[in-house]
């Protein structure tokens, strides 16, 4: 199950890292909203057993480390403003 989670997870941050970079700033001022998107996704996706729930849950809760870390590394987009993290990006 923790096997299953993180290649659920990888599959989400993968598509997020291949976003062009604006549009990958703009998506993380609205971290908690991909994290209950993602998290209520796979929940539904894998519901009926035990171990699959379990999955959802370990992909959601990797997702969820995964945004708060990379808004706090990279920063957002907020209108037209880039508020910068602790490493800037050239957008």
């Amino acid at each position: 199950m923790l096997a299953t989670g993180f290649t659920v997870f990888l599959g989400v941050f993968l598509i997020l890292a291949k976003l062009p970079r604006r549009l990958m700033l703009r998506a993380l001022k609205h971290d908690l909203a991909i994290d209950l998107m993602v998290s209520l996704i796979v929940l539904l996706i894998h519901w009926g057993t035990f171990s699959g729930v379990m999955a959802a849950t370990v992909a959601g809760l990797l997702t969820s480390l995964a945004t708060s870390a990379m808004k706090r590394l990279f920063g957002y987009i907020d209108g037209n403003s880039y508020i910068v993290g602790k490493w800037r990006l050239n957008v």
